[in-house]
């Protein structure tokens, strides 16, 4: 072997990246495919319990690990066919050949183990169609990286069309996988907009029992939301995250008041893209997270709401809510 063929420091990083990049590729392909068919095949189980955002970080995080790391595999796998190509020797290199059988040992190890897991999870009840298909992608996605680096050994010093065939299946199917968890969790604007609703609703409940506390320490409601702020304890009155507007509040009685504010999305929305709040025949739960919360004393205030202008009327049970002792009747 001339100086040539000799492993140099750009040989032995290469192809560490190569192997580096195509196990994230594959767990962060795996981890999107878990989780489309996790939403294409809802479990009665899991249903009505987590938010919206639950499944769906998982499915940005594998995306943005895709975009990234995925055609960084490629551009490196490209790279060093072609030192292969010029330097056919290459092929027989020492770190080439190790990584390439640690690759054969962890995608069979892959196998076993996600198997073992699965049919675990089988045995623990899981008995339903999204069980076979995580059998079936765990088995392909393992199956393809096995059988391709068994062919690729199996070549003498040559670089065939594998590679090339390789690439533009692979690619294609991480595309598809990719348009499929955009379709699930929506654009990042729609992402955006569910997060400033998010807001809006968390702002609500905050002036709701701020004005709650105002009728227990007064007896009385807060004519403006101006009565609200406190310099004291520091409360300001929140607004708008997106406009700076103020929210709308009236009182209507002597316990009686109404909020409003104008939504980016209905809560329909949101969770219909969710299979955790999903009823198991195709329809939504009307009251979902985060459109339910329990307060103290076993009340449950309902925050669903429309696209647009929506008001939330509410009335102080004096039960579970007494005007403090200290103030004169």
């Amino acid at each position: 072997m001339d100086q040539s063929t000799k492993m140099t420091p750009k040989d032995f990083f290469l192809n560490l990246g190569v192997v580096i990049t195509l196990y994230t590729s594959a767990v962060t392909f795996l981890t999107l495919l878990f989780e489309i068919i996790n939403r294409v095949f809802p479990d009665a189980l899991n249903q009505g319990y987590y938010s919206y955002g639950y499944y769906s970080s998982g499915i940005r995080f594998a995306i943005a690990s895709l975009v990234i790391m995925f055609p960084l595999c490629i551009a490196l796998s490209v790279l060093n066919n072609r030192q292969a190509v010029l330097v056919p020797e290459k092929k027989k290199l020492a770190i080439r050949r190790w990584l390439s059988y640690v690759t054969l040992f962890l995608a069979s190890l892959a196998i076993a183990i996600d198997l073992i897991t699965l049919i675990n999870m089988f045995l623990g009840g899981e008995i339903t169609a999204r069980f076979a298909w995580k059998v079936i992608a765990v088995l392909v996605v393992s199956g393809i990286i096995f059988g391709y680096y068994i062919f690729d050994l199996k070549q003498e010093g040559t670089v065939g069309n594998a590679a090339k065939g390789f690439t533009i299946g692979v690619s294609l199917a991480v595309l598809i996988g990719i348009i499929g968890g955009f379709f699930i969790i929506g654009s990042p604007l729609t992402q955006r907009m569910r997060l400033l609703d998010e807001r809006r609703v968390s702002d609500l409940q905050s002036i709701q029992w701020q004005t709650v506390n105002f009728w227990q320490k007064k007896a009385v409601l807060p004519k403006t939301l101006a009565d609200l702020n406190d310099s004291i304890s520091g409360y300001s009155v929140p607004v708008d995250p997106s406009t700076s507007a103020p929210y709308e509040y009236q009182a209507s009685g002597v316990t009686d008041f109404k909020l409003c504010a104008t939504f980016d999305l209905s809560t329909e929305a949101v969770n219909s893209k969710d299979y955790l709040t999903k009823d198991g025949r195709g329809g939504v739960y009307s009251t979902a997270y985060p459109a339910m919360e329990m307060y103290p004393g076993g009340v449950q205030e309902t925050w669903n709401h429309t696209k647009g202008r929506t008001c939330f009327d509410r009335k102080i049970d004096q039960d579970l809510y007494p005007v403090s002792k200290t103030v004169p009747r």
